[in-house]
């Protein structure tokens, strides 16, 4: 005791396990995947499912439970960024209510895409102070990034994942014969992320996306090939989260794409998608890069050309100064008030800038606009 003042103390350490698996063809009667990690004897599951997954596989989920004797509840839930609102939370939260579960030895299962599976985490984050949740990513964003860690959230007042939580699944379960049935855009906007990874920390991962990119993108990677890029892609990414789940550093490889990116998603919802916007983002700092002579020349040619060898157009339409500098303005707070954007030195090898300059990222949209006419005129001839 000083001056009348007690201290008290309190420690707890509370382990993080989880595991990501490979479990092909999930809505086999017979894959007990889905019911590994709960209860199966006289079980209850709580199911929601994104409404396009339900439209194509609803008949299939819901003859696995039957088969399996599970009684569940089936909710669709419509994906989507404008439907990551509390709104949505609170109605999910109603229906769960009103099919209450077990809290420890009946997960929830998420199906869905990234917007599913962060909005649902949070149901489970928060319902009775936390139930458990098992992830099954059904696009190839929510595959090889969103599904995979322990974030979850909502947006809220124009602002994204404003309301969120850390929340780590009992389990993720990836199933690559889901992506096979994608538009050919959201495997396109999967790769962005994958891309990258391959800019950032893993050079070996950028030469197969030069070798064999273009091909499993077209065959929405379902073969050897497609499923080797992805398991590399996921190695990554959790080498990056595992050490720092919580986010204590805050210098992290896997936010590359994700500064000048997050004011793009917030002005043009309608016209991008969450890997389009991160790989303006990616162009833009590899530019900017290349400027503080970070990396060569040549290593921005083979960006610029595995982004034409797997048929993707940037819209460069959506990019203005202002919005560029407002977002890393807002990332600058997000980070405790220093920049922390992570720029390429080298393929496959990273570093942390804390100096950004306005001038530096209205050059960089000028140089842009000048490597795609380069690109233009060379397709031409």
């Amino acid at each position: 005791m000083t001056n009348g003042t007690e201290t008290w103390r309190v420690k707890h350490q509370q382990t993080i396990s989880y595991e990501v698996v490979n479990s092909y063809n999930l809505f086999h009667p017979q894959n007990p995947s889905l019911l590994s990690a709960g209860k199966r004897n006289g079980a209850r599951r709580f199911v929601v499912v994104d409404h396009y997954v339900y439209e194509k596989y609803s008949e299939k989920i819901r003859d696995y439970f039957h088969f399996n004797e599970v009684e569940a509840k089936i909710i669709p839930f419509r994906g989507g960024e404008d439907n990551k609102t509390i709104e949505s939370y609170l109605s999910i939260v109603r229906e769960l209510d009103a099919f209450p579960i077990h809290r420890r030895d009946e997960p929830i299962l998420a199906i869905g895409g990234g917007v599913l599976t962060d909005t649902i985490g949070f149901v489970a984050s928060t319902y009775r102070r936390g139930v458990p949740h098992i992830k099954i990513p059904t696009t190839l964003m929510g595959y090889i990034d969103a599904s995979i860690g322990i974030k979850t959230g909502i947006n809220f007042d124009e602002y994204k994942n404003r309301l969120g939580s850390f929340s780590p699944p009992k389990m993720v379960l990836l199933d690559r014969s889901l992506l096979g049935t994608l538009p050919k855009r959201h495997i396109l906007n999967g790769v962005c992320e994958i891309i990258k990874l391959a800019i950032i920390k893993d050079a070996q991962l950028f030469q197969m996306l030069e070798a064999d990119g273009a091909y499993s993108v077209d065959t929405y990677f379902q073969d050897e090939r497609g499923g080797a890029i992805l398991d590399r892609a996921i190695t990554g990414m959790l080498e990056e989260l595992e050490p720092n789940l919580f986010e204590e550093e805050l210098a992290r490889k896997v936010d590359f794409g994700h500064t000048f990116s997050y004011g793009l998603e917030t002005h043009h919802e309608a016209h991008l998608l969450h890997g389009e916007a991160v790989l303006l983002d990616i162009v833009l700092s590899v530019l900017i890069a290349k400027n503080r002579n970070l990396i060569s020349d040549e290593e921005t040619g083979r960006i610029f050309q595995l982004l034409a060898s797997l048929g993707i157009v940037l819209n460069t339409s959506v990019l203005d100064p202002q919005t560029l500098w407002e977002s890393l303005e807002e990332r600058t707070y997000h980070r405790n008030r220093q920049q922390r954007v992570p720029l390429p030195n080298g393929l496959g090898e990273c570093v942390f800038i804390n100096d950004i300059c306005r001038d530096e990222v209205e050059l960089s949209l000028k140089n842009l606009e000048d490597w795609i006419t380069i690109k233009h005129d060379h397709n031409i001839k």
